[in-house]
């Protein structure tokens, strides 16, 4: 067991062809060569492309069964570890942010794609069911891989290639997926969790975070409402009990060190609010699960 669940950069993902490259496309299989605990987690994207193999894939609590061809989107600060058989085969890309939007007018772009930072779903794969349609995707996902053993920095076209798979993978999930994102509303409410997701440690008040946003405390609160059939608040406490969660799962932390960590107050208050929200103390839930 671990003290605390380790966050990865890109950089410590790096071969000697993506040394200091905010982007990164590899094969991936069993034979992947680096050295990483799990659960862990990324400040950076992932599509991981998966073709062969079984196993399961685990993110933030939800178990997902490999069934390839199928590709899984990763989120910045989303846990997840994986236990997958010895023939798994498939390709992973990781990017930055700031790769992916550098040069494009809309900055809401990642934002209005429906398998990062989720609304209203899981992570739930996207399936590969037509041949056409996985036959194009390795075809990209081998290019990519062969620019990155290029001598000079392919930035321009990696970033274009990267485009064309998010935008592909969007046009083959289903259409209720698909509007997963778009519209101003699923928009600040994508935002929101963006920002919970980077400051869920200091304990920022709505106000503050409605600052950050631009908005009004009250507006906030009736679009996350709107869209979600939740508050600003119970979005704030989902992800607090989903962080508990999660180091009572994969670390040895005590109640005492995950109140500290998270900056309540005491262990006690944090045990009262984990209790309320899940029917279970803090050690009842680690002993269950």
């Amino acid at each position: 067991m671990k003290k605390e669940i380790p966050i990865y950069s890109i950089d410590q993902f790096s071969s000697h062809l993506s040394e200091g490259k905010p982007y990164q496309v590899e094969v991936f299989d069993a034979n992947r060569h680096f050295e990483v605990q799990y659960p862990h987690r990324h400040d950076f994207f992932e599509v991981l492309f998966l073709t062969h193999g079984s196993g399961l894939h685990i993110i933030d609590n939800n178990e997902y069964e490999v069934k390839p061809p199928c590709i899984f989107f990763l989120s910045p600060g989303q846990a997840h570890k994986v236990e997958l058989s010895k023939d798994i085969a498939g390709y992973i890309f990781l990017f930055t942010e700031e790769f992916y939007l550098l040069h494009k007018q809309n900055k809401n772009k990642l934002l209005e794609l429906p398998f990062f930072f989720s609304v209203n779903r899981k992570n739930d794969p996207l399936y590969i069911k037509e041949k056409a349609d996985l036959d194009f995707l390795v075809n990209l996902f081998e290019r990519g891989c062969q620019l990155m053993s290029y001598p000079t920095d392919q930035f321009e076209i990696m970033n274009s290639l990267l485009d064309l798979v998010l935008n592909y993978c969007h046009q083959l999930y289903p259409q209720e997926v698909q509007s997963d994102g778009k519209g101003k509303g699923h928009l600040l409410v994508k935002r929101f969790r963006q920002l919970i997701e980077e400051k869920y440690q200091e304990n920022p008040s709505i106000q503050q975070y409605a600052d950050l946003l631009n908005v009004s405390p009250n507006h906030l609160t009736q679009v996350v409402k709107s869209v979600t059939g939740k508050t600003s608040n119970d979005l704030l406490k989902d992800r607090n009990v989903l962080e508990i969660k999660r180091l009572l799962l994969h670390t040895d932390m005590t109640a005492t060190e995950i109140a500290d960590h998270l900056n309540y107050n005491d262990q006690s208050y944090l045990t009262k609010f984990f209790k309320k929200t899940t029917g279970y103390t803090p050690l009842e839930y680690r002993r269950k699960h």
